[in-house]
């Protein structure tokens, strides 16, 4: 007997992946201030009212930004929302910034989300990974599996746009934010990471931010930063008076070299 091809999986509705949640015990979200987390933290709290628990890790990888859009998204929600410190440049070999610093930056985080978990009820620990993720090279993603994360928007079978189309209709506040990394990700491969590096380049992008840039990134190569916007808004970044701007801006900041990128914002694993 010939078997015919598998057939494809079918992606869920919002109330089956909350019924996938709701199959185990009392839930911690890990949530950042990106969409994706923001969707889980929605089908969580939905799943379970009341006993559901946010999660936002803070730390000098962190961007303040990145918390206070965190903050601002469980308040939309109404879950219960707890901020703990990581450090992960405790760990030597996040530092040396190897080309899977993420796995040892996800198993420092997991260590203190499942510490907090297990003193406070938690059975089961869920991420915001979606079946887009999947195609990278992600270090971190095997961190999240030793430490027995659960994904709930892969098992739903949903993709970026996915995420997107709920988190619009939940009217979460970041439903149309772009995807952020933590700032160690600005750091290339090889080049140790330090604190005073990430607090530059966090002001930098804070700073860029606030001239109304959307999509940010400043990329460095020891005190040089190479600054990447959306492609839409390159022509603003390249207006006369707004490079000057930004490049004086930068070296008061200390780059001491600034360019700007005339490509602009192209997504990398994790960055």
């Amino acid at each position: 007997m010939v078997e015919g091809p598998s057939p494809v999986p079918r992606r869920w509705s919002p109330a089956e992946l909350q019924a996938w949640i709701a199959r185990e015990g009392r839930p911690l979200v890990a949530l950042s201030g990106g969409v994706d987390s923001g969707a889980v933290a929605r089908l969580a709290e939905t799943a379970f009212p009341g006993q559901a628990v946010a999660v936002t890790l803070t730390g000098p990888a962190v961007a303040a930004r990145e918390v206070e859009r965190a903050r601002s998204v469980a308040a939309s929600i109404g879950i219960e929302h707890v901020v703990l410190p990581v450090n992960p440049l405790t760990v030597a070999e996040y530092r040396a910034n190897p080309p899977n610093r993420c796995y040892f930056c996800r198993s420092t985080e997991s260590s203190v989300l499942r510490e907090w978990g297990a003193a406070n009820g938690i059975v089961q620990y869920l991420d915001g990974v979606h079946l887009d993720d999947l195609g990278d090279d992600r270090p971190g993603l095997r961190a999240m599996d030793e430490a027995k994360f659960r994904h709930p928007l892969v098992a739903g079978q949903w993709r970026k746009d996915d995420v997107r189309a709920f988190a619009r209709e939940s009217h979460l506040p970041n439903w149309d934010q772009p995807s952020d990394a933590c700032l160690a990700s600005r750091i290339p491969h090889g080049e140790a990471v330090h604190a005073d590096v990430l607090a530059r380049v966090e002001s930098a992008e804070a700073w860029l931010e606030g001239q109304g840039f959307h999509r940010v990134r400043v990329r460095t190569r020891g005190d040089a930063a190479r600054i990447e916007v959306g492609a839409d808004e390159l022509p603003r970044l390249f207006d006369p008076t707004i490079a000057r701007a930004v490049q004086g801006e930068l070296r008061r900041r200390g780059f001491a070299d600034v360019v700007l990128d005339p490509v602009g914002y192209r997504p990398r694993a994790g960055a």
